[in-house]
């Protein structure tokens, strides 16, 4: 027998009902909140809604290219009030595990990233050194002096013990041939992320799981250890942080295959899909043999408001 999911919106007596049931919700960002710049229309007084009701707000995102700070930033600019300590990001969740978890040699501690400056910034947090990123000098096509510095090991930075891979917007060749070069030396392969594609400004577009997919295939499918959602490596670290019962807990999200499977795997008492940004209609987890089907779902967060 199939697994149903609940429809909430316009359910005023379902919204409460569900809503009752938890102390805590955790809030996926773009496609759900906003997409792009674009704020959805209710999503400010559904979040103050849940506040005043005394439930507790965590902002947990995957979109590494920003560091916590700078999500609180946007979070604000948007109206939405928000402390830095409310935000749990891939790249924290990265730098966390670089930093705390992960045993390296004390001569390969060098992260090399693929990646923007909020990865950046968060292994600077955990004081993890790094190279590449945002650096400007890996930013234009490869040459052959490239090619010959990178295939004899000159060009390398025999420190770098870890290629952690997020969504760049200046990915190219060159980054792409150093991330290889290190990881045939034996790099761990990390990345803050697998999602396939980003939502913004109404669309889908290349996430960082195209960023990432490259080194896949060169390395003959040898998959990264991925820290964001669904990894449950995340789950263990924001439960660490704030303390709460999982089972009193709600994953709020627009993926099956992150965020809703990120709830279910993770044990939480939970989950609401809202239909704003990669997943468009319930047919997507309708039907037998559906293995990830969210507790409810709403249109549009907003809804939430009855």
């Amino acid at each position: 027998m199939a697994t149903t999911s609940k429809c909430l919106s316009g359910d005023k007596a379902g919204i409460q009902e569900f809503m009752d049931r938890f102390d805590v919700f955790l809030f996926d960002c773009d496609g759900v909140l906003w997409s792009g710049d674009h704020l959805f229309e209710g999503t400010v007084e559904t979040l103050e809604m849940l506040r005043s009701k005394g439930k507790q707000v965590v902002f947990v995102t995957n979109n590494s290219t920003k560091s916590r700070a700078d999500y609180k930033k946007k979070l604000e600019s948007m109206g939405i009030p928000a402390s830095v300590d409310e935000v749990f990001g891939s790249a924290y969740s990265a730098a966390i595990y670089i930093s705390r978890i992960l045993s390296l040699p004390a001569s390969e501690k060098t992260v090399f990233v693929l990646g923007e400056s909020g990865i950046e910034t968060e292994l600077d947090s955990e004081s993890v050194p790094h190279i590449g990123g945002t650096d400007p000098s890996y930013n234009h096509l490869i040459t052959p002096a490239d090619y010959t510095a990178i295939a004899s090991g000159s060009a390398l930075d025999p420190s770098v013990g870890v290629v952690l891979v997020g969504l760049d917007f200046h990915v190219n060749y060159l980054k792409l041939s150093y991330a290889l070069a290190y990881l045939k030396r034996g790099a761990v392969f990390l990345a803050t992320n697998m999602d396939s594609t980003l939502p913004s400004a109404g669309s889908l577009f290349p996430g960082a799981g195209s960023i990432s997919a490259p080194l896949i295939a060169m390395m003959g499918g040898q998959q990264p250890t991925a820290l964001g959602k669904p990894s449950q490596a995340m789950m263990d670290a924001i439960e660490g942080k704030f303390r709460f019962d999982r089972k009193k807990a709600c994953m709020v999200g627009d993926r099956l295959d992150t965020d809703v499977r990120f709830g279910i795997e993770g044990g939480l008492g939970g989950t609401l899909c809202v239909l704003t940004g990669v997943t468009r209609s319930e047919a997507e987890w309708e039907g037998e043999g559906k293995e990830v089907v969210p507790t409810a779902w709403v249109r549009e967060l907003g809804d939430l408001r009855g």
